[in-house]
């Protein structure tokens, strides 16, 4: 409780560091936004059919980029991961921002995951409907027979 109210009394403090905090908040929402949708029509239509994730021809033919890339991407997810939880307590989208920080970082049983949450009739109807938006052919995907 003491902690609680020693940060409550640091924000009356520095009022300037909440309202930053507030500000970087929406706009990390409103980048997040376009982000994703950017991200969803990138993404090939047949990505989800495989077992396996292929890496892409501008990653085999190009080994520095792919770890810059990956070393800037998995930097900005690592980032977006420790504001969101930020934005838990403080101003801001912060389960929107830790979601996104998720989709950007690599780590094991990611592309498992991603088919997954591909799986659920919503999350594949809304993939679709921003890929329409973006003037992209739809996902496929396995089908699963129960």
């Amino acid at each position: 409780m003491n902690s609680i109210n020693s940060l409550i009394l640091w924000f009356s403090d520095h009022p300037g560091v909440l309202i930053g905090l507030g500000a970087s908040s929406i706009l990390i929402f409103i980048i997040s936004i376009f982000g994703i949708s950017l991200f969803v029509a990138q993404i090939p239509e047949d990505y989800f059919l495989s077992s396996k994730r292929k890496p892409s021809k501008w990653q085999e033919q190009k080994p520095i980029l792919r770890l810059a890339v990956l070393f800037g991407k998995n930097i900005i997810g690592v980032s977006l991961i420790i504001g969101g939880l930020l934005m838990l307590v403080l101003p801001g989208q912060g389960l929107l921002t830790i979601v996104t920080g998720l989709l950007l970082i690599n780590y094991p049983g990611k592309y498992k995951l991603e088919q997954k949450l591909v799986a659920i009739p919503s999350v594949f109807r809304a993939l679709n409907w921003i890929r329409v938006k973006a003037n992209k052919p739809p996902l496929k995907r396995k089908t699963v027979h129960q």
